[in-house]
């Protein structure tokens, strides 16, 4: 039996074979006018290449067949390869899909060039066309073109095989922390070119006006032909306010010659309108190439933004302008279909981004649907593009293996071919988290050729020491680095390059603690110049929970605000029977799975506001933080919230915006009075929102929330006389309260969260046993209506002797609580009350930080107000249960009930507070929301102390002053019922 070519080629196990038969990568997009291959193919999943044909079935293209039900299921690793194999061998038992369907070729492209794209399949593509082999191509995130000319006949019907190869060698350099997928995930087209057609172009547009454009010609019949020449037009709305419709380009530096041709394109455009991610102004060019009769043999259009990327000294520049980098990292991710995205879900996707304050993306860790840097082109964005390169559980050896250099050098080369024309990608990158070696100094000596007006950076490259200049790294662009470390590099006088964090304030769960603190420290110190959030998406896939399998395209609509709906949950590493996996290492973004905000991001977009305001002397001065834009564009309205009254009174007036420069500040009047006491608390608000219609937001959307103190940050606690009977203290000296259904205990104990799980401070409570403590009372002491309790709480780091003091007050019970931590607690959870409400209160309002959830290391983004949200409301459904749900700076809150029953609580400082369903037990033991059951009434916390979050499931933990040391505490609230 005559055997495949291309299966006796074996490429899965061959580096040196990175493709045969594929075509040049280029930068003529054809997508508009190509034949559109997407939909129902035939498919059959086979045990592994070239095995006997198995069972035909249907599948969507592009999709992952991961995600389609065909027997073989998603996993997820961070940077273990799933099976044991070395490089660059691959497992035996290596899943292979074969597609196929029919396509009728257009008759009217008798004569043309005949070109199939497949937009990216994972991890190996064989190409057959009427059981022709065609070629061959590796690199799961970058398109493969093939020329079918000689294989297909206009008119007539082909038959398309396209077979994909889940494992390769290829798969040592896609070790990314991701799901590992397979299958045609991108669109698949057809398209037909003239014989003479556009090889290439690549723009150049400089700020001052400069526009070069270099096209690459070529002719599958042979050689060029004479008299060929090349136009371009340009149009701009400044060159119809000079009655000029199009500013035509003249070809200055042309030569001829067999095969390759090329032509260079040059002019200036008067009173340009630069690109940045602020002003991102586009201009339309079209270049044609013309056959010597003048018709027209090719077209390709592109979208010009004239900006400048450089590096002055230890400065990135835009347009000559220090821009600081409000980044986040993006994977391509849907959570039914995997990394199959369309236009709208990453137009989706970058609204919420620019309406959270990001002004940049690392396209982790590969090369994105090149959609994203059409739409990043347009609503304004900087991006680093990164080559498909991790060889993370492997990445020393092939750092310096000979057998992957063409690899290295293939993907990098082709990523800067594909994206070099948008204004977007300031920085290209030569992959993530694969040392650093002899492959990387390769690829990067051919982007220096290729494309010198970008920098380039690689973080393995300057991980030993930021301060040598030697390495293939324009930028310092270090993982988690502690920001004490990051400011000592920049006031070293060693530091000779930017520094921008490629990765940091990791989100996995409840995170992103301290994240205010690292910006301080950046905005105030020459050198560092911002970093990139790991990272957008919590990728969660739906799953259904009676089998266990991917919803598929079938879940839309089965979530909604992070939620999964009754019978399905977000799946991370482990829930679909794999036994290799990361668990919800996958759940680290600050959106989930339906692209709901976490409650960080709305700390991030306060941070990142381009309208600050700062309160001093009785001087109010207005910011504008941007670096290219005034203030037009925005609108805004004063709020004044007094804390003297309850609810506290808030005053409302229109702002009039001063006429602020980027990075200047002007003195306004304040909108009201300031309080008559200085004792008095209030808090000065400015709600900014759009002024009119942008790309990413309609007229009126929030941009942010800045805000002032007016007076005292701290609430006076007034003498509380005795009034009622005396408080009812049951014989263990626990507090009877009719709507209490358990009596406030102390509390040192939280659901662990990913931080501190993986940090190792959840298993030194664990040890300390402070998720099981053990009364003991010591001592009840009644002294007239008062009544003071002593107990002690055995830990294995000492005994904890807490005090309560019970005394009626008009209306309720005034509880004054102390609790001693001997030295060896040295960093516990939170030190506080635990009580639990009888059923029927479904509405928290409060006074305090909010309305979303916040925590000591996280509330720069929630305001000081008066807010209201239902009970149900006020829990934050992160993927792995957990600690959730806190308001920080809380001075007073109430429960109500829909028959008015009314339960509040005044706390004699402000403090953390939380009001959920879930005990801090039931949310330690559920792995998934689905197997939580919502109690009846509020379990309610009050902390004195609550320990920050930090960032350490990886990265930095909470800074010292956000832990809880050893030592008295003391607190009061009061417990009323009117």
């Amino acid at each position: 039996m005559r055997r495949d070519p291309l299966i006796a080629l074996r490429p899965w196990e061959s580096p040196e074979v990175i493709s045969w038969g594929r075509l040049p990568m280029n930068a003529v997009d054809r997508r508009n006018d190509a034949l559109s291959l997407d939909g129902s193919w035939h498919f059959q999943l086979v045990p592994a290449p070239g095995a006997s044909s198995g069972e035909w079935t249907r599948i969507d293209v592009p999709g992952a067949w991961t995600l389609q039900d065909v027997g073989d299921l998603p996993q997820y690793t961070n940077f273990r390869m799933p099976w044991g194999e070395f490089p660059p061998t691959s497992p035996t038992a290596n899943p292979t899909g074969v597609y196929e369907r029919s396509v009728d070729i257009p008759a009217e492209w008798a004569g043309r060039r005949i070109v199939l794209q497949v937009g990216a399949a994972e991890s190996v593509l064989l190409v057959h066309v009427n059981g022709h082999p065609a070629g061959i191509s590796k690199d799961s995130h970058l398109a493969a073109e093939f020329d079918l000319s000689d294989v297909v006949r206009p008119g007539g019907s082909a038959t398309l095989r396209l077979t994909v190869i889940k494992w390769s060698d290829a798969s040592h350099i896609e070790d990314q922390d991701q799901w590992w997928h397979a299958g045609i995930t991108r669109s698949v087209l057809l398209y037909a070119t003239d014989a003479l057609h556009l090889g290439d172009v690549t723009v150049q547009a400089r700020r001052d006006g400069r526009l070069r454009v270099d096209c690459q010609v070529r002719n599958a019949s042979g050689a060029l032909p004479e008299g060929w020449y090349v136009t371009g037009a340009l149009e701009g709305h400044q060159l119809l306010a000079q009655d000029t419709e199009f500013d035509r380009l003249n070809a200055d530096d042309m030569r001829v010659s067999d095969f390759l041709g090329e032509a260079r394109l040059r002019t200036t455009v008067r009173n340009v309108r630069p690109w940045t991610a602020e002003t991102p102004e586009l201009y339309e060019l079209t270049v044609r190439l013309h056959r010597a009769d003048g018709s027209v043999a090719d077209t390709s259009h592109h979208r010009v933004g004239f900006r400048d990327v450089e590096i002055r000294g230890r400065d990135l520049l835009v347009n000559g302008e220090r821009v600081l980098i409000r980044g986040v990292n993006r994977h391509d991710f849907h959570p039914l279909t995997g990394r199959t995205v369309t236009a709208d879900d990453m137009r989706a996707d970058l609204v919420v981004m620019k309406r959270f304050g990001f002004n940049a993306i690392r396209t982790a860790h590969y090369p994105n649907d090149p959609t994203l840097l059409d739409l990043a082109d347009e609503l304004g964005f900087y991006v680093v593009d990164e080559a498909n390169i991790e060889s993370h559980d492997h990445a020393h050896e092939i750092a310096d293996d000979p057998r992957y250099l063409a690899a290295f050098v293939d993907r990098v080369s082709r990523m800067v071919l594909r994206d070099k024309n948008h204004p977007s990608v300031i920085i290209w990158s030569l992959g993530n988290e694969s040392d650093y070696g002899a492959n990387h100094d390769a690829a990067a000596g051919w982007v220096r050729r290729h494309d010198p007006t970008r920098p380039l950076q690689y973080e393995g490259a300057a991980k030993l020491d930021w301060s040598d200049e030697t390495v293939a790294s324009d930028i310092v662009c270090p993982m988690y680095a502690p920001i004490e470390d990051c400011v000592a590099h920049a006031l070293s006088g060693k530091q000779t390059k930017p520094l921008i964090q490629c990765e940091y304030s990791h989100a996995m769960g409840n995170s992103n603690g301290t994240l205010a603190d690292h910006w301080a420290a950046i905005e105030s110190t020459p050198g560092l110049q911002g970093g990139f959030i790991w990272e957008f998406w919590d990728h969660g896939i739906l799953q259904r929970v009676n089998d266990g399998r991917p919803a598929g395209r079938a879940g839309v609509g089965l979530y909604d605000n992070g939620v999964a709906a009754p019978g399905h949950r977000w799946a991370y590493g482990g829930d679909f029977g794999e036994t290799i996996h990361d668990g919800a290492f996958i759940a680290d973004g600050v959106v989930f799975p339906d692209r709901t905000p976490k409650p960080a991001m709305y700390e991030h977009r306060e941070i990142a506001a381009p309208v600050r305001l700062t309160y001093d002397q009785g001087v109010l001065l207005v910011h504008n933080r941007q670096h290219f834009r005034t203030l037009e564009w925005l609108t805004a309205e004063w709020h004044l919230v007094r804390a003297d009254g309850d609810p506290p009174t808030t005053l409302c007036t229109p702002a009039e915006l001063p006429d602020v420069l980027p990075r200047e500040s002007a003195a306004v009047p304040l909108p009201f009075p300031l309080p008559e006491s200085p004792e008095s608390e209030a808090w000065l608000t400015l709600r900014v929102t759009t002024a009119g219609d942008e790309a990413w937001a309609p007229r009126g959307t929030e941009v942010c929330l800045p805000q002032v103190r007016l007076g005292s940050t701290e609430t006076t606690a007034a003498p509380v006389p005795a009034a009622g009977p005396s408080a009812e203290v049951d014989d263990e000296g626990l507090l009877v309260h009719p709507m209490l259904a358990s009596p406030p205990v102390l509390s040192l104990w939280r659901a662990p969260t990913d931080n501190d799980e993986i940090g190792g401070m959840a298993a030194r409570w664990r040890d300390w046993g402070l998720d099981a403590l053990i009364r003991k009372v010591v001592d009840v002491r009644r002294e007239g209506a008062g009544v003071t309790v002593v107990a002690e709480y055995a830990t294995g780091g000492g005994t904890v002797r807490h005090e309560q003091l019970i005394t009626p007050v008009a209306g309720g019970l005034r509880i004054e609580e102390t609790a001693e931590l001997p030295d060896t607690l040295d960093d516990v959870a939170r030190v506080g009350t635990v009580f639990e409400t009888i059923a029927g209160f479904d509405l928290l309002e409060w006074h305090g930080q909010g309305p979303w959830e916040s925590y000591p290391d996280r509330s720069a983004g929630a305001p000081v107000g008066h807010h209201s949200l239902a009970v149900d409301e006020l829990f934050t459904p992160y993927l792995r249960p957990q600690e959730s749900g806190g308001r920080h700076g809380v001075r007073r809150f109430a429960l109500s009930a829909p028959d008015a029953t009314r339960l509040t609580v005044e706390l004699g400082a402000p403090s953390q507070v939380s009001a959920t369903r879930h005990r801090a037990e039931d949310l330690t033991a559920a792995a998934h929301h689905d197997e939580l059951v919502p109690r009846p009434g509020c379990v309610v916390h009050l902390d004195a102390a609550h320990r920050g979050l930090g960032t350490a499931s990886c990265g930095p933990d909470t800074s010292s002053q956000y832990l809880i040391a050893p030592g008295i505490h003391r607190w009061i609230w009061t417990l009323r019922v009117p």
